[in-house]
């Protein structure tokens, strides 16, 4: 007979692969937008047991953790080898993050962290945490990982232990196993948080959207989603930005707003995820909305969609920190399908599928906001009249034949 260890590290690995294995299931009846899935795809469950156990009898003989994991969510994405590569951020017990590399044969399900995580470079600035990178494949060949970095605020005063200081963290890689840390970005902002790199040169430079604030929590005089351009990258600088969608006034991104994963380029024009907040009486709300900028000039707004475009909804109103919707990474197949990566409550990690049509006809066709009650409701009348003449018709003029 096995004694009690052994029999606890059958179950412990028996557990972790019915988990990895589990078919992923779309949901029924969505918007017609995207289509959401039953599970979660990534979790601090999904965390193989030789991370969290010492498996050693000797020196573990009751199969303790020995190293907790206490969520795991804000993932970067790309295709990788014919893989669907997640780089997500691993929060520990400790709340210290990190960032660990899984991967999956369809996007959907069966998504595997490989054996290590990343072990990133220092830039000499001592720095605590590092979190939610955005993957770029950019132009010149290599791939890199845009990241916040933050460390405590050496100004805060006596007591203040919560006070920090967050900047854009740079590296590269070619095959995301081995990472050269480049220099941090330089703006003129006091911080900057949800920087990402555009994955084509702009006029010759590099260019990036950044997310200029005061502090690191209030946006402050920070007037939204930022855009400007380095010379170089190993010596990032952007010293003029360009607020290309700004905050506004009972909007869903009336306190903050940044740019999510780097934007996918459409025949009609740049597509891009974004998140926005907005207070409320239980604390903040996050959501994500999509615009679309010219091809031709990346600050010039084309189309922007009133309201949210994906939102918490169910259990994922619920964690650690509830209420919260946010994605840093999505993949568009070549065969037009994309996978939209995002995570709910700082727990974490969800896919939805569309595709680029369905996207830009949503981008394209929805009214953008109109900024009043009044607006809202001449649009509804509007929709409502036309589909109460088409029902005057007759069904055949509903289904269009």
């Amino acid at each position: 007979m096995k004694n009690s260890f052994g029999k606890r590290l059958d179950m412990l690995q028996t557990q972790y692969e019915e988990l990895i294995s589990r078919p992923n299931k779309m949901k029924e009846n969505g918007n017609g937008i995207y289509d959401r899935y039953h599970n979660p795809i990534l979790s601090a469950a999904h965390i193989p047991p030789f991370w969290k156990y010492d498996l050693n009898r000797e020196s573990n003989p009751f199969l303790m953790e020995r190293f907790g994991i206490n969520a795991v969510f804000n993932a970067g994405a790309m295709k990788w080898e014919d893989k669907y590569i997640l780089v997500a951020r691993v929060e520990g017990s400790d709340r210290k993050s990190f960032f660990a590399i899984a991967e999956s044969p369809n996007g959907i399900d069966q998504f595997r962290f490989w054996d290590y995580p990343i072990t990133m470079p220092g830039t000499g600035e001592p720095e605590t945490n590092l979190y939610d990178m955005r993957l770029v494949r950019h132009e010149d060949g290599w791939i890199y990982g845009l990241f916040c970095t933050e460390r405590k605020d050496p100004q805060a005063p006596p007591g203040d232990h919560s006070s920090a200081i967050a900047q854009c963290g740079i590296a590269r890689t070619r095959d995301l196993r081995h990472w050269e840390r480049l220099p941090n970005l330089k703006t003129r902002s006091p911080q900057q948080r949800n920087v990402v790199l555009h994955p084509e040169f702009v006029a010759g430079k590099y260019a990036f959207y950044t997310r200029p604030q005061d502090s690191f929590i209030e946006a402050g005089s920070g007037g939204g989603i930022g855009f400007g351009l380095s010379d170089t990258i190993t010596e990032a600088a952007v010293m003029e930005e360009t607020v290309i969608d700004s905050r506004v006034y009972h909007t869903v991104y009336e306190l903050k707003n940044g740019l999510g994963p780097a934007p996918i380029r459409t025949p009609k024009g740049w597509l891009h995820l974004a998140h926005g907040v907005r207070n409320t009486a239980s604390g903040l709300r996050y959501v994500c909305y999509l615009f679309l900028t010219s091809l031709d000039d990346l600050t010039r707004v084309t189309a922007k969609p009133a309201g949210y475009f994906l939102a918490p909804e169910a259990e994922e109103l619920v964690g650690d920190v509830s209420n919260v919707l946010f994605s840093n990474g999505w993949i568009a197949d070549e065969d037009g399908t994309v996978f939209i990566y995002y995570a709910s409550s700082d727990s974490r990690m969800h896919v939805a599928t569309s595709s680029i049509d369905r996207l830009l006809d949503y981008v394209l066709h929805t009214r953008e906001d109109g900024y009043t009650s009044a607006a809202s409701v001449q649009r509804l009348n509007e929709l409502i009249g036309l589909n109460r003449s088409l029902e005057r018709q007759g069904m055949d003029a509903l289904r269009g034949i």
